[in-house]
């Protein structure tokens, strides 16, 4: 089998006559083909079949232990133009980059099958999808991407169609897992030529990819090109009594609870009043500028690749429902009954994540992570009891708000809503988390992570800021951007707002704030909720709570100032002259709050 178009026949025999399998497959899509991978990975131990009355159609696959996470120091953007690529991105010239990782992929899958796989990001059918082809040695990576993409004969025949019209419509990726020798990984992208190249890695966004690697990095470059935005966002549709339903993307950086709100079920006293949560999409949002000046929404993805430790009844009820059948589970614990186990699961491990035996304590815990805490689990979107059906819509879904999101402790409130598009993209751009003492050694340092893109942005953040302010239009009806913090602590150093299903309650306040329901008040940083513009029915919230959720500290926030100034300039003359004056513009509000004696956002 082949493609009907020259191109890519030519680029697969290209790469074959370099790497040298010792066959070549075409990937259709098909359930015969997914038994015949899945049967030829239990025989080789790449898959071990979990439990099949509790799991039906469920794996485990264990990683080599060198090989368990995204290897971002081994990410390159390689642009002609090292400026294009920004200081927030490593950068190498793309010859030098060609000829470094193309002498580590000759002969690299001898004695192995050379797997090609058409896939689309994005429905099918829809003008918002993009397309691309992934060339693997790796039989795990072609049941990934199954499941994560819309994989097979069908986006074999759209791009064939595409690339009638044109040259160079799809993305070409290129992935061995080589030796698996970490001195020999790489992570390359080329996006003036939508090329990626990747060896040395059979793990998560380092191998599939159509994830990181395309629907971020490379599909970021496209967007701006193009007029769109590739972004690292949930999408989750909000439905009111009414029957009405608001969909909001919202980015936050990593261990902020993205997929727990993807995927948020009501408090009681919701549910009990009709509302209901659709998810959308739990991690990458594609948004396009429509006719009607709104901007509408595509998950690209058709998959879930998400953390399993964490995962719980407690966190993410919708989530673990999901994983009782046809899913992979990568890295994660065995029970002795063969079901998969990470912590925050009730049972006891009997085989940890390399497949040793688990050596419990007088207390009966283990006296380290059973799971890798980086473990992961694949499972179609359909799965998902909140699944929207809308997610398969061509046209996607209309965007009423952007949520911006980070981990602090102090400082940020509860919620906040930008007074403009410019403001909004500034509350993006200072975006970030705090460190804690068991990740870095260091308590209370702050990271930013412009709009939970550091690690995905394939060109300079001063451009992508610049992008983004392109969309303010006389005509365009945008959605309003809004910051949140559900991890603000008080005195006691305990959490002042009990998140997960609870924080519907601060999205109502954002729909509200979209239809013009909902009071506000004014300060320099924003606008914020009042006391009484929160719905708190059923909540047991002690008193004094709420106002120190919703509290300006004018004196801590001139210091952010500063600080997010600073980290302005880091970006150099690249830097947009709207942001920066917004950034005057606050600072100075600031200011002139301090020098007044009446307090600023109390109730």
């Amino acid at each position: 089998m082949n493609s009907k178009l020259e191109t890519l026949n030519r680029w697969v025999e290209e790469v074959a006559a370099s790497t040298q399998p010792e066959r070549i497959h075409w990937c259709d899509g098909s359930e015969a083909e997914s038994d015949a991978l899945v049967e030829l990975m239990l025989k080789s131990g790449d898959l071990i079949e979990l439990n099949p009355r509790t799991h039906p159609n469920c794996y485990l696959h264990r990683s080599h232990p060198s090989d368990v996470a995204r290897v971002e120091h081994l990410t390159f953007i390689c642009t002609e133009n090292r400026d294009d690529a920004g200081p927030n991105n490593n950068w190498m010239a793309p010859a030098d980059a060609h000829a470094k990782i193309d002498a580590l992929f000759a002969g690299s899958m001898r004695g192995r099958t050379l797997y090609v796989i058409p896939y689309c990001m994005g429905p099918i059918d829809s003008p918002l999808a993009r397309c691309g082809v992934e060339i693997t040695d790796s039989p795990y990576v072609v049941a990934n991407m199954r499941i994560m993409t819309r994989m097979g004969a069908a986006a074999l025949a759209r791009i064939e169609r595409e690339g009638e019209l044109r040259e160079g419509s799809f993305v070409k990726g290129l992935h061995s897992i080589g030796e698996l020798d970490p001195a020999r990984r790489y992570i390359m992208h080329f996006p003036q030529d939508l090329t990626i190249k990747s060896i040395g890695s059979g793990y998560g966004g380092n191998a599939l990819l159509g994830k990181k690697c395309h629907a971020l990095r490379i599909a970021s470059w496209q967007a701006r090109g193009e007029g769109w935005l590739a972004e690292h966002m949930l999408i989750v549709g909000i439905q009111n009594p009414k029957g009405d339903i608001f969909y909001i993307a919202a980015a936050f950086p990593s261990a902020c609870g993205k997929t727990n709100l993807a995927m948020l079920i009501p408090p009681e006293s919701y549910r009990a009043a009709g509302w209901k949560m659709w998810t959308v999409g739990d991690d990458i949002c594609w948004m396009t500028p429509a006719a009607d000046g709104r901007l509408w929404a595509i998950n690209p993805e058709a998959g879930y690749f998400g953390v399993a430790p964490g995962t719980s009844e407690k966190t993410n009820p919708n989530a673990l429902a999901m994983l009782n059948h046809d899913a992979i589970f990568t890295n994660v614990a065995l029970t002795g009954d063969g079901d998969p186990w990470w912590e925050g699961l009730p049972g006891t491990p009997a085989k940890d994540w390399q497949g040793r035996d688990v050596v419990l304590n007088s207390s009966g815990a283990s006296s380290g992570p059973a799971a890798h805490p980086n473990s992961r689990f694949t499972v179609s979107a359909r799965q998902c009891a909140s699944w929207s059906p809308h997610a398969e819509d061509a046209h996607g879904v209309p965007i009423s708000a952007i949520v911006f999101g980070g981990r602090r402790e102090h400082l940020l409130p509860l919620v906040f809503e930008a007074r403009d598009w410019t403001h909004g993209v500034l509350a993006g751009a200072a975006m970030g988390s705090e460190t804690t003492a068991a990740a870095t050694g260091a308590v209370g340092v702050l990271r930013r992570d412009s709009m939970a893109m550091k690690p995905f942005c394939g060109y300079n953040f001063a451009d992508y800021f610049a992008h983004w302010l392109t969309f303010d239009q006389p005509a365009a009806a945008l959605p309003k951007i809004f910051h949140v913090n559900w991890f603000r602590k008080g005195e006691d150093g305990k959490f002042l707002w009990p998140g997960f299903g609870d924080n519907l309650r601060v999205l109502e306040w954002i729909i509200g704030r979209c239809s013009g329901d909902e009071g506000a008040e004014e300060t320099p940083i924003g606008n914020l909720p009042r006391t009484q513009d929160l719905n708190l029915a059923g909540l047991d919230l002690p008193h004094g709570k709420l106002e120190a959720l919703l509290h300006v500290d004018i004196e801590g926030w001139l210091a952010e100032y500063e600080s997010i100034g600073e980290y302005l300039a880091s970006f150099g003359a690249r830097m947009p002259a709207a942001l920066l004056r917004e950034h005057r513009r606050i600072s100075a509000l600031l200011a002139e709050a301090e020098s007044e004696t009446q307090p600023v956002g109390t109730p």
